[in-house]
């Protein structure tokens, strides 16, 4: 992994993680958990959204916007007392302008190095790692021209492309198990190429499983779609301590 210069920031004691929640019409309880956070119901002063939390959210893409409104509200007014990291995900992206207060990390910026109790952790949704074919694409669906005619034209479509997508998604299967999973975290590891990284922290797989490979734990975070559940960290346990706990905690 070559990078210049690694901004390198902190995840504090009982940070909250949540991942791929795929919110649409017919899986919406994270709006309910949501609402414990901003009551301070769930004591947390940092979280993290690692990606893919919506079926579709498209920044300019007007449709996405509307269609999670009561979302983007209610986690913009958390912003305010909270502070927050978004990577953006497969399904969530040019975000910036949505969420003011919420420091955002684009596919470009992944992963991202973050400190805990002086260990280091890379950080991303889970996609960087893919083909040239998918990072062309990701860069040309991502571009102003590309979402300003894709926006136009769902408009004038009575918005046919975005609600095709959003409807594509809700019968989609996204909870199963991933066969050789392992074999296919080490490949990843091994191509990342990195060095004193003692955790890496991703979601977009759904596995929540935890894989010790070389000298680096390796966490793919649960989907909340899927369980329901978050990843929190303890001080006194430390990172690698850090467990899942049910929504309903």
């Amino acid at each position: 992994m070559n990078r210049k210069k690694l901004e390198v920031l902190n995840i504090e004691d009982k940070a909250l993680f949540v991942a791929d929640s795929h919110v649409n019409k017919n899986r919406d309880e994270l709006y309910t958990f949501l609402e414990l956070i901003e009551k301070d119901r769930v004591k947390v002063n940092q979280i993290f959204f690692m990606g893919d939390i919506f079926d579709l959210l498209i920044g300019r893409i007007k449709f996405t916007i509307n269609y999670n409104k009561k979302y983007i509200d209610l986690i913009n007014k958390i912003s305010l007392k909270k502070k927050i990291f978004y990577f953006e995900g497969n399904h969530d992206f040019n975000l910036a302008y949505i969420f003011p207060n919420i420091k955002i990390f684009s596919f470009e910026q992944q992963p991202a190095v973050f400190k805990f109790q002086g260990k280091k952790v890379l950080l991303s949704h889970g996609d960087v790692l893919t083909s040239l074919t998918y990072k062309i694409y990701t860069k040309i669906i991502r571009s102003n021209t590309a979402l300003f005619l894709l926006n136009l034209t769902d408009g004038l479509i009575n918005n046919y492309i975005s609600k095709k997508i959003i409807n594509t998604q809700k019968e989609k299967i996204i909870c199963s198990k991933i066969k050789n999973f392992n074999n296919l975290i080490y490949k990843r590891i091994d191509k990342l190429n990195i060095k004193n990284i003692d955790y890496i922290v991703e979601g977009h797989f759904h596995q929540n499983k935890k894989i010790k490979y070389l000298d680096i734990i390796y966490i793919n975070l649960p989907s909340f779609a899927c369980n329901k559940s978050f990843f929190t960290v303890q001080s006194q346990n430390g990172f690698k301590e850090a467990e899942v706990q049910d929504i309903k905690s």
